[in-house]
């Protein structure tokens, strides 16, 4: 079968990572075509494209805690504040969960946007039930939970909040320096040992980034957010994620090395994955981005998610899906652990601690103190 990757053959959809709004096959969805917004303008004179706008859908789910059984995530349970994520990155696993909605996973994933108001409200009363016992409740593990709408909505601040009435431990991951609008909050939930920040740092270079991950923060932002939660005594972790072959990965060593420099003491690293749909619409993008270096970046991601001898674009296996294999593997996991050695900085496990947790009352006001 032929994988070569087509050239650019339509123009670029700016301050967006997907470039189409195909919906999944798998599903056996109705197909569609983009025919407004942007495409408008390629037949017409009469000025620039008009953007594509976010709409935000609110919606009322019975619980907010989603529970699992992944034997190779740290994690037993998160919170999702938000469905859709506008940060537009183009590599986000969790792209295929809006074909669930019958929308697309690329444009619609990061245009048409689903709430939670009540996600604190729901969270307490699950909290305050007898036979809820805790754990570290993990967010952003789906969607980011500080992407640019939680600066009007504020449900991931509503639920630190409930966190720290409850004393119930957190861990957040975010690509967004909007983490420390929260700095209050979780110097307060620190100092209890009951959270830990991860953030995302993917490439060094801005222009990178604005193709990547359009609606981001700036690396530079990230790295800043960074400093100042290691500053504020907040648990800070590195995260260089995803590693994308001859895209990313040759800002590796800077990262670590910037990110050791403002403080920061644990770093990990995620190799890409491309589950479901997720892989035609990275090739999609590669192609109008990358068409010169795309089936060079293809070759690399399937040598190290190959099985039984052949070369995938994903691993969706347990225990393996998570520990990419091969020469070039071997050569990312070496080159991280050199720049990890260099800079003096590990991956530390922080432990939060689970024992000061007191049931919230329900429909009363917070004790926060």
């Amino acid at each position: 079968m032929d994988r070569r990757l087509e050239p650019e053959l339509e123009p670029e959809i700016g301050g967006r990572g997907a470039q189409s709004s195909a919906v999944p096959t798998r599903f056996g969805l109705a197909t569609r075509e983009a025919d407004g917004d942007w495409r408008d303008h390629v037949e017409s004179l009469d000025g620039p494209p008009v953007k594509l706008r976010t709409t935000v859908t609110e919606e009322n789910p019975r619980t907010i805690l989603t529970f699992n059984r992944s034997p190779d995530i740290a994690f037993d349970r998160s919170i999702n504040a938000y469905r859709g994520c506008e940060h537009g990155c183009i590599y986000c696993f969790a792209r295929p969960t809006h074909a669930y909605h019958d929308l697309s996973p690329g444009l619609d994933f990061e245009t048409r946007l689903f709430a939670k108001p009540a996600a604190a409200e729901l969270l307490r009363a699950t909290l305050a039930k007898p036979a809820y016992r805790p754990r570290p409740i993990a967010m952003g593990t789906n969607t980011d939970p500080y992407q640019p709408i939680e600066r009007r909505y504020r449900i991931t601040r509503q639920v630190l909040e409930v966190c720290l009435d409850a004393r119930h431990p957190v861990t957040i991951t975010t690509k967004s320096d909007r983490v420390i609008d929260d700095l209050d909050l979780l110097v307060q939930l620190a100092r209890r040992r009951l959270v830990a920040v991860a953030v995302s740092v993917t490439t060094l270079d801005p222009k990178l980034s604005g193709k990547l991950e359009p609606r981001a923060a700036a690396p530079a932002k990230r790295l800043a957010a960074l400093g100042k939660l290691v500053d504020a005594g907040v648990p800070a972790h590195c995260s260089v994620a995803p590693i994308i072959p001859a895209i990313t990965d040759a800002f590796m060593e800077e990262i670590v090395a910037r990110a050791a420099a403002l403080g920061v003491r644990s770093a990990g690293w995620i190799p890409l994955r491309l589950p479901h749909e997720v892989a035609p619409l990275f090739r999609e993008w590669l192609s109008v981005h990358f068409p010169e270096r795309g089936d060079k970046v293809m070759s690399i991601v399937r040598s190290i998610r190959a099985k039984d001898g052949q070369g995938r674009d994903n691993d969706p296996d347990f225990f393996s899906r998570m520990k990419p294999s091969g020469v070039w593997a071997d050569l990312f996991r070496a080159r991280f652990r050199l720049a990890c050695k260099r800079a003096g900085i590990g991956k530390t496990r922080f432990e939060l601690d689970c024992s000061q947790f007191r049931r919230p009352e329900v429909g009363g006001q917070m004790r926060l103190l």
